[in-house]
């Protein structure tokens, strides 16, 4: 297991991790995960070690604009397809 980066490492780099994004947003690892599987949350995978990489300030914009989605009541079908016409 990988020592924590501490935030201000985080916040410097252009890609984070899943738990990362959880630290960032304050969101649960498994909604995160979530929406990664239902492809809202795009990711690039490193390859030496097959860890799912996440563009730190695209991501944390769009876990935003879900969590606004969200509380407006829309379903995930909905909000997936609110987020292919951005």
């Amino acid at each position: 297991m990988s020592r924590q980066r501490s935030m201000e490492t985080i916040l410097a780099d252009e890609f984070v991790s899943i738990g990362e994004l959880v630290r960032l947003t304050d969101s649960r690892y498994s909604t995160l995960k979530y929406y990664t599987e239902e492809g809202m949350l795009p990711f690039e995978q490193a390859e030496e070690n097959l860890t799912r990489r996440y563009r730190r300030v695209e991501t944390v914009a769009l876990i935003l604009r879900i969590r606004t989605m969200k509380s407006q009541g829309m379903s995930v079908p909905q909000m997936k397809e609110a987020l292919l016409q951005r």
